[in-house]
């Protein structure tokens, strides 16, 4: 397996972590797809999403995979007055991700990013590590120091 700036950044910051590959479905990308497909629980595997607010400034959520983003309940987190989600084409060339791959780890630029709560009811939890096909699998307390991200309430 060939690590991603994801796994390396958990390397060099000492973090343990495991991996899973699967087989990803072009037509299908979802995590929930995911989640059935690995066996798990989709309660444990995060979705990483990518919005901007009004001044511009973008900001990166990690949710429960069979969930939605609020995006007020985001705005008021981050301090702004309100967030969007980016369009998929500007994806690539923000983070360095592709969709299906967004890792809240590792993009070309660090971003502030917010974990949902419940990413605290499990012991693990599956994050993309940076590309189709491959999940890191980690504390959600491990997931939250290396990326300096905040766990908040982030979902309808």
């Amino acid at each position: 397996m060939t690590k991603t700036n994801a796994l390396r950044l958990l390397d060099t910051a000492g973090i343990s972590y495991d991996t899973a590959e699967y087989e990803y479905d072009e037509n299908d990308l979802s995590g929930s797809h995911l989640a059935k497909q690995l066996g798990l629980d989709p309660d444990c595997v995060f979705k990483t999403l990518v919005c901007v607010d009004e001044r511009g400034e973008h900001k990166v959520f990690c949710i429960p995979v069979e969930f939605e983003l609020d995006l007020k309940k985001c705005a008021v987190v981050c301090g702004s007055k309100r967030v969007e989600m980016i369009h998929v084409k500007e994806l690539l060339p923000l983070t360095g991700y592709m969709r299906g791959g967004c890792s809240p780890l590792g993009m070309k630029k660090k971003f502030p990013t917010f974990i949902d709560e419940t990413a605290l009811l499990n012991e693990k939890v599956y994050v993309s590590a940076g590309r189709r096909g491959l999940q890191m699998i980690l504390s959600p307390g491990d997931l939250a120091a290396v990326a300096e991200a905040e766990f908040a309430d982030l979902t309808k």
